[in-house]
């Protein structure tokens, strides 16, 4: 029936697979089985009642574009009212918390300054990334999309970010002001420890993290130097995934780079940079033994998910808990600020 209450699940077609996708996504399963749940709500989202209805009672919704046929049950189970045993499994198996410590720091988080959008790597719309983190209680999200040189990433040129900073104000614009989604992106720090992007572009945005993504088994003392150049760069608010090591995943691992982590952590207690605690788990960035020499170096620290899907932005959960495993004080943590304090801090 079409009401929604016949089984007493009442949250209809389009929440059931946004829910799935989010717990998919949260549990690094494929993106191929993430795609088909996704694509079916934005099949289903703007379809007039009377219009889905008649499809799900001639069971048709196979014939709608993006709607095959474990979406058409999940769709059609939820139209009449009952809880999808995709989503009911699901439920079981994967909507636990995803880390054993941390929970009191992960409460005191407001934001997340490290996401991507479909404009370059992720797998998602602007808007997707924007309401997820509402539901997850955030008060703020940083869009930190890449810049140009990552071009496997579909980075952004300066023309492509000024068109989706419009989109971020157009987005705003439709939030009731209590949460705020922050203008960002993910700099690369080239070569000489230069940012990938114009200075009039980054002085357009609400905060910036600068990270390493090429050549990254550079010999020690020239990747020192190329990253403390990065950070004294005064538009340098976070330091992204220091060492680009990979622990686990589908990508394989690879070794940390090698620089001088001293130099370069003193180097962000100087300049008011802030160490990122990477919360993905195939990074783990940076390892323990740097976690703690930031820590004793008098380093802020911020901690990202790195979200790549709207599911991945719940990731948050394990880089608490290395941070408050580490003992670092939560007001070192940028991101447990509210948003008007952390955005004075990064455009000070």
């Amino acid at each position: 029936m079409a009401d929604g209450t016949e089984g007493g699940y009442a949250a209809g077609p389009v929440a059931a697979l946004r829910r799935i996708a989010f717990l998919l996504e949260r549990a690094r399963e494929d993106t191929f089985k993430v795609k088909a749940f996704r694509s079916a709500a934005a099949t289903v989202l703007p379809m007039p009642a009377a219009d889905l209805a008649a499809h799900v009672e001639a069971g048709t919704l196979t014939d709608l574009p993006g709607i095959g046929k474990s979406s058409a049950r999940v769709i059609t189970e939820a139209w009449h009212g009952r809880m999808p045993e995709r989503l009911a499994r699901l439920e079981r198996e994967q909507a636990g918390p995803l880390a054993p410590g941390g929970a009191d720091l992960l409460a005191r988080i407001r934001g997340d300054l490290h996401s991507h959008s479909d404009w370059s790597d992720g797998g998602s719309p602007i808007e997707e990334m924007a309401f997820t983190a509402i539901e997850l209680g955030r008060d703020y999200l940083v869009l930190t999309d890449h810049s140009p040189r990552l071009k496997v990433a579909r980075g952004l040129s300066a023309e492509r970010l000024a068109r989706q900073l419009d989109v971020v104000d157009a987005v705003n614009t439709h939030l009731d002001g209590s949460f705020r989604l922050l203008k960002g992106i993910e700099v690369d720090i080239l070569d000489d420890g230069s940012l990938d992007q114009t200075d009039a572009m980054l002085a357009r945005l609400d905060v910036r993290v600068a990270s390493v993504h090429s050549k990254l088994a550079m010999e020690s003392p020239a990747m020192t130097r190329r990253m403390v150049t990065a950070v004294r760069n005064p538009r340098t608010n976070v330091l992204g995934h220091c060492t680009g090591r990979l622990v686990t995943g589908n990508r394989g691992t690879r070794n940390q780079s090698q620089f001088d982590p001293r130099a370069v952590f003193e180097a962000c207690a100087e300049n008011d940079v802030a160490v990122e605690i990477n919360s993905r788990p195939e990074r783990r960035d940076p390892p323990t033994k740097l976690l703690e020499l930031a820590r004793d170096t008098g380093c802020l620290f911020s901690i990202d998910s790195d979200a790549h899907a709207p599911g991945q932005l719940d990731f948050l959960a394990y880089g608490a808990e290395r941070a408050e495993a580490a003992g670092i004080d939560p007001d070192r943590i940028v991101n447990t600020w509210p948003a008007d304090r952390l955005l004075a801090w990064a455009n000070r």
